[in-house]
Parts: structure tokens; C-alpha cells; sequence
């Protein structure tokens, strides 16, 4: 998940980081238990999207069916529900100042005692975040969680999170766990559960592979252990380990003596190119599998990924007679991806899979052998007529928004079968069953052998319950409209939600990558609005359910000579005839138009990248915020007027602004604070009962009240939490619990305009999460 706005949304949170400490905390984190009401009679749940992310890998218990972990790169870790058939999350009780652990490098899942789980916990590397990683480790399952700090960061994501696993648990001795750190930090090892790690000294490589433009090392990228090579409840004497080494360097290792000792594992491949900048000359080890039979499988890319490669090969080691053979599906320079994922099957060691990690175009595409590699089947090729021929049948109603509402020119296809393919896995006890994570989704096949049979296989979405888009603005639609929710999110744009258990199609013309802002006219709730990257902009008079884009649109950013990857805001008069646009760029001041966006007008009187919202009664009125500066428009965005400054320091985070609908001239915004104004911002109150908040938005009233009640994420009386006001701001109740935190839920909140209690939360890799009383079910 790229998610470029994670920047922004982190600089609003207050980070605070501990003294390294290498024992677990004692305060144990519950994880998310879905349909249970908490104290103020709230239960929780997600909008559904489904998928909507990056998942690197699933990981899959060896010792107990139908037990299985997937790893996200921002979103957090799932478990597997084989009841209900969907994925649990299990992180939601991380709170906004440890966002950064909702990144998952690694999972480690115990072969011995089942019911033990180890994440490697950090989003990044780099100055976004001064926090270490953690090992998040439970005894039950993802159930509860202690923490132990690392002494160096985790890079869930950062590039090469695709690799792996950096986490391995011994399968003879599982208090034994060895970790592969980044940055240059080496091999670590802990044997007492992860309670206490311990730098491997004997290991001296650190992977030294830098990314393009980047100075942090990839460091280490996966440790196997040989179970053969001791009695159970003694540690394995042989360990092989996948560093990312650059150039010509050995890359995997071994110790046959309990990591004493360290040696490359001779006769290993190196790169057999010309090395250019377009093809840089590199040969990194991004999985490894041990097959039963003793063969080490293992898949290689001249690049970290998950973005970029396109050279590589897989080969297999005979670890009884040290003799390595390539078995790469294709090899030369037919083969322009490189390799991601591998793995052998459980039952006949003879079957392996692997991916490519980035084939763009036309597509993705993932190789099965039943003969230890010696030949190949794939899900897609070309027939002697030169056209594509699927293997496969793809079934993808369980995220309908996959093919982008749009179809393909062949060979391409729509849906794809991915991008950014960094894993595969063949179930351990279901060897019809496969899974393998993208750039968006997860999907997978219970009846894989269909392939050697010479028959097509089921392809499905096997995502249902990940939700993992970066949300960017939410609006809820009032009475009169047949949607309830419009959505804004980051890679994949947003949505019309009618049914919030239902995932939907994707919104067009035009297709917008990052969805910034949308609105909609309050006395006309069918006509609706969005803007995104490069100040695109759509609008919808039916609800949603069609939308045309603005002429003038693309204009705005080829006038301003700014690239407009962060669209801004947008505002809709009460009426829906004006549209008020503030564009993110620096030297680009807010422009109107009165004509659907046919043609532009330069507002006067406002400065450049103002947070914009409208009046919700009067259609003259619009109003802008920036740098603690107030200004207000009477003539339809045309001529702003600077009523107020001073409201707050513009360096202390993001602001979000909202007229209360059905009062003229009522106004709220939070940042460093909650602020009120009943003047149409002539003066505004701030409320002395709330700090650091940065959202605010309105539901329904409660029963015999008049005013929306409010909602927000904030501090107050020095608690962080998700708060509502039924009375106007005076006073607020604490609705959500120690379970569901979900980080930096800080970009956007709306309550539901036509349940009260009911609210949305915009999360940074969760989704957008509900709310709502049990009672009034």
C-alpha cells in the first residue's frame, strides 16, 4: 500500500517512545472482539470493502488445519476464521500513539504450541517515526498481546516488505525465535519466547542492499530451519538464512551447529546479466522454502519489490548433495519481473509454486510444477493463435470494485490477477488449496490440482474481513438519497455505499486514484461531488450511480504548473449550483465555478491550500480555513473576507471544517482543539473540555434533542479516545474501548445522519469502521 498521505496523517499524532526495553510490558492489549457491546453499548464493525491494500503474505500454521495469519503492510494482522469463512483482525487495540506498530513486517506462527503468535511490528524505517519495532506476542492466539521492544526499527512498510519471513520460530525448540533485522542491525535471536533478543555476533552479514534513492539497507530477509537436524527440544543444528546482499555477494547461509558458526552455502547463484540502471545487477533471495524431500526452493529479484525488479530466477538446493539446479519457469530476458513468492507442497514435495512479483503488463502470473521444477504450468499463457488462454475462472463478487468498472483490450484482463505479487502459499493441509496476496486483494483456489488435470480452476477473493484503505474523507447522506455513505480513500478512490455490508463497484468517469475530498448539496443530497489526484473532479446527480467529469478540471493543475497528487478540498453550495475548489498546491488559490465545473473563476481574498466547507442553508455562503486565519465568501466563493485569526498554530496538525446542516451560519472545526462559531466565524469558541483533536463531524440528533449530536477523536480530560456530545460540545461520552483503537484514526469522521449513535471512522490502513448502539438493533 503506498498511502502517500501517511505523512501528514502521522504528523497530527503525539508520538511518545520508551527507553529501550527488552522485556514485555505488563499491560496485555485484547484484541478486536467483533458484536460485543462495550461499556457505552457500542458495538463495531467495518464498512465493507474488502481487501483494498497491500498483503504480503499468509501465513499458515503446520501443525493445525485451517489456522492461518495474514500480514499487512499498514493495516495490522488477521487471523483466520474458518467458521465464518473470513479474516479477524487482531491489532485493532493499538492506540494512536503506537499507529506506527499497525505495520507488519512479520508473523510467526508456533508449530509446537499452536496457540502462540509472534508480529514483528513497525511501519517505517525512515524520520516519519522515532518509535522502535516491536514483537507483539500472544499465548492465545492474537486474543491478548504483550509488547516487547525492539532496539531498532521495523519496516512494515517500507521496500522489500515483500520478503520473508524475517520472523521463524524453531520447530524443534520453540522457545527458540530468530529475527532478521534492517538498517544494517543483523541477525538477532531470542530463546526464552521473544521476552529477550540477543544480536547473533557469529553472523556477520547485514544485507547491504539499498533502494533505489535510499540509504537504509534491506538487511535480512528470511530464516529457515532444517526440522530433521535435532530431537525435538533441542534447538536445529542447521539454520539457513537469506540475507539481501548486493552485487555479486554470497547471499545465503547456513550453520549446522545451532548458529555457532556461519558459512555461505557454496555453489550458490549469482545475476548473469549486464548489469544496467535499468537492470541493476543484483540477485536477492526474496523467499525460501524447505521441502520434506530436503530441497531448499528459493525465489530471487534484482530488486526489493514490491514496486520494482524485473530479473531474477528460482532455484532449488539439494541440501544432501549441495548441488544447486535453476528451475526457473522462464528464464532470460523473456523473464522481465523477476521472481516473488515460492512454495512446496506439504504432501509431495515435488510441488512448488512461485510468482512474479511485477509483470505490469499485461498481467501477473503464477507458475505450479508437480516434478520439482523440471516443467511448468502457468495460470495464463498464449495459445499458437498468439491469444491469451486463462486456466482460470475468476470469481470476484466479493469485491466487485476489482475491475475498476471497467474492461480490457487483451491480453489484459479485468480484474488482473494482481501486481506486486510477493507470496503464494499452498495450504499445509489442503494441497487444493492456495492463497496469494496483491497490491489490492487476496486470492485463492480450492481446487488448484484442477491445473495438472488439464481443467480450469476456481480463482476467488479470499479477502473477506481484511479491510485495509487509507480513508481520506467520509460524508453520510442524509434522508432522500438510496445511499448512505460516500467514501474518499487513498490507491483506490472511494466509493457510493448503499449497503455498508455490501462491497461496491467503483465509482467513474472520471477514475480517481486518491479521493481527497467529496460533498454533496444539502438541499439537493442526490447531487454529489469528489475531487482527487491532479484536482480531478467528478460529479453525480443521481445519488451516485453516474457521474460526469468536470471540463475544466484537468486545466486547473496544467495552469498552476503543480502536480495536484493531493487534490484538496472541495465544497458544494446548499443549493448544488457553485462549486468551490482549494487545490493543495502552494502558489494555486481556490477557484469557483457556477456551471458544473465547465469554467473556473479565481476566488479573491483567500489564501492558497485553505480547508473549505459550505454553508448548509444558505447557498451564497462559503467558508476557509488556514494557517488559524477564518475567511468567509457571501457571493458564491467569489470574494472572501478574513474575519478572524489567531484561532490556533497552524504547525500543530490538520484541520478539518463542517457547517452543522439546518442552522445558517453554524460552524465547527477541530485542530488543536474543538472550535464553535454560531456568527458565521465572525467569533469562534473553542471548548475547554477537548484537546488535540483533529476531526469533527455530526450524526443524528438523540431522542428529544434538536441539535446533531457531535463526533470526534480527541483527548479530553487527558483521555485519547472517540468521543460523542449530545449537547452541543458541553459534554462527552468516551464510546469506544481499549479493543478498538485502530492508530491514527485521525483523517475523518461523520456520524450516520439517519441513526442516531451510529458513526463512521475514517482509519489509515483499517478501513472506514462503524459504530453503533446495540440497542437500537
Amino acid at each position: 500500500m503506498k498511502k502517500g498521505y501517511i505523512k501528514n496523517i502521522i504528523a497530527t499524532v503525539v508520538m511518545t517512545c520508551s527507553l529501550f526495553t527488552f522485556l514485555a510490558c505488563g499491560n496485555t492489549m485484547t484484541a478486536y472482539a467483533e458484536q460485543i457491546p462495550n461499556e457505552s453499548g457500542y458495538v463495531f464493525g467495518n464498512v465493507n470493502i474488502t481487501g483494498g491494500g497491500y498483503i504480503p503474505d499468509v501465513i499458515f500454521n503446520k501443525s493445525e488445519k485451517d489456522l492461518a495469519y495474514l500480514r499487512t503492510d499498514m493495516g495490522g494482522a488477521y487471523r483466520w476464521d474458518p467458521e465464518n469463512k473470513k479474516w479477524i483482525p487482531i491489532t485493532d487495540w493499538i492506540s494512536a500513539e503506537d499507529w506506527n506498530l499497525l505495520g507488519c513486517e512479520s508473523i510467526a506462527t508456533d508449530p509446537i504450541d499452536t496457540d502462540r503468535v509472534y508480529v514483528l511490528a513497525g511501519t517505517y524505517t525512515n524520520d516519519w517515526t522515532d518509535q522502535n519495532g516491536y514483537i507483539l506476542r500472544s499465548t492465545d492466539r492474537g486474543e491478548n498481546f504483550e509488547k516487547i521492544e525492539l532496539p531498532f526499527k521495523v519496516g512494515g512498510n517500507m521496500p522489500g516488505r515483500n520478503m520473508g519471513e524475517r520472523l521463524s520460530i524453531d520447530p524443534n525448540d520453540n522457545s527458540v525465535l530468530y529475527l532478521g533485522a534492517r538498517s544494517g542491525h543483523g541477525l538477532w535471536k531470542s530463546t526464552d519466547y521473544g521476552s529477550t533478543w540477543n544480536k547473533v555476533d557469529s553472523f556477520k552479514e547485514i544485507g547491504d542492499y539499498k533502494s533505489e534513492g535510499m540509504e537504509d539497507l534491506m538487511g535480512i530477509a528470511w530464516i529457515i530451519f532444517d526440522p530433521s537436524s535435532s530431537e525435538i527440544g533441542q534447538p536445529s543444528k542447521t539454520i539457513y538464512v537469506g540475507a539481501a546482499n548486493s552485487g555479486k555477494q554470497n547471499t545465503v547461509f547456513v550453520s549446522k551447529d545451532a548458529g555457532e558458526t556461519w558459512n555461505p552455502v557454496e555453489g550458490q547463484p549469482t545475476y548473469d546479466w549486464e548489469p544496467t540502471k535499468e537492470t541493476p545487477g543484483n540477485y536477492l533471495p526474496h523467499h525460501a522454502v524447505l521441502a520434506s524431500n530436503e530441497m531448499l526452493y528459493i525465489s530471487y529479484c534484482n530488486q526489493e519489490g514490491p514496486y520494482n525488479g524485473n530479473k531474477g530466477g528460482v532455484w532449488k538446493y539439494d541440501t544432501k548433495n549441495n548441488t544447486w539446479t535453476e528451475i526457473s519457469p522462464v528464464k532470460g530476458d523473456d523473464a522481465y519481473w523477476g521472481y516473488g513468492g515460492i512454495t512446496v507442497d506439504a504432501v509431495n514435495p515435488d510441488i512448488i509454486m512461485t510468482t512474479t512479483l511485477n509483470s505490469w503488463y499485461p498481467d501477473a502470473n503464477i507458475y505450479r510444477s508437480i516434478d520439482g521444477g523440471k516443467t511448468w504450468d502457468s495460470f495464463w499463457e498464449y495459445g499458437e493463435n498468439g491469444q491469451r488462454q486463462n486456466n482460470y475462472s475468476l470469481d470476484y463478487s466479493a469485491a466487485p470494485w476489482l475491475d475498476w468498472s471497467k474492461s480490457a483490450v487483451a491480453p489484459e484482463t479485468s480484474p488482473k490477477l494482481g501486481w506486486m505479487v510477493g507470496s503464494v502459499q499452498i495450504d499445509p493441509f489442503d494441497s487444493n488449496h492456495i492463497v496469494y496476496g496483491t497490491g489490492a486483494t487476496l486470492y485463492g483456489s480450492y481446487n488448484m490440482t484442477n491445473l495438472e488435470q488439464g481443467k480450469k480452476f476456481d480463482l476467488s477473493v479470499q479477502a473477506e474481513g481484511v479491510e485495509e484503505t487509507a480513508v481520506l474523507d467520509l460524508v453520510s447522506l442524509p434522508e432522500g438519497t438510496e445511499a448512505v455513505l460516500a467514501s474518499g480513500t487513498g490507491d483506490i478512490g472511494g466509493f457510493i455505499h448503499k449497503d455498508i455490508k455490501k462491497s461496491p463497484k467503483m465509482p467513474i468517469n472520471p477514475t480517481i486514484g486518491n479521493c481527497t475530498s467529496i460533498d454533496y448539496a444539502e438541499l439537493n443530497p442526490n447531487k454529489i461531488i469528489r475531487v482527487g489526484d491532479h484536482g480531478t473532479i467528478g460529479i453525480s446527480k443521481d445519488g451516485g450511480d453516474t457521474w460526469f467529469q468536470t471540463t475544466g478540471s484537468m486545466d486547473i493543475g496544467k495552469a498552476t504548473g503543480d502536480y495536484l497528487s493531493t487534490g484538496g478540498t472541495i465544497a458544494m453550495s446548499a443549493d448544488g449550483n457553485t462549486i468551490l475548489y482549494s487545490p493543495s498546491a502552494d502558489n494555486t488559490t481556490a477557484l469557483y465555478s457556477t456551471d458544473d465545473g465547465t469554467t473556473w473563476h479565481s476566488s479573491n481574498g483567500i489564501p492558497a491550500k485553505a480547508k473549505i466547507c459550505s454553508d448548509r442553508v444558505n447557498p451564497n455562503k462559503f467558508y476557509g480555513i488556514v494557517n488559524g486565519e477564518f475567511y468567509v465568501s457571501e457571493d458564491q466563493g467569489a470574494n472572501f473576507v478574513k474575519t478572524t485569526d489567531g484561532l490556533y498554530d497552524g504547525s500543530k496538525g490538520a484541520i478539518d471544517i463542517s457547517a452543522m446542516p439546518g442552522v445558517e451560519g453554524d460552524i465547527w472545526f477541530a485542530g488543536d482543539g474543538i472550535w464553535h462559531s454560531t456568527d458565521s466565524g465572525k467569533t469562534f469558541e473553542k471548548l475547554s473540555n477537548v484537546d488535540n483533536a483533529s476531526i469533527i463531524g455530526f450524526g443524528k440528533a438523540a431522542p428529544g434533542k434538536n441539535y446533531m449530536s457531535l463526533y470526534t477523536h480527541a483527548v479530553v480530560n487527558g483521555i485519547d479516545g472517540i468521543y460523542r456530545s449530545d449537547d452541543i460540545g458541553k459534554s462527552w461520552i468516551k464510546i469506544n474501548d481499549d479493543k478498538h483503537k485502530y492508530g491514527a484514526a485521525n483523517t475523518t469522521i461523520t456520524g450516520d445522519k439517519r441513526e442516531y449513535g451510529k458513526f463512521y471512522l475514517g482509519t489509515n490502513g483499517r478501513g472506514i469502521v462503524y459504530g453503533e448502539l446495540k440497542d437500537t438493533k
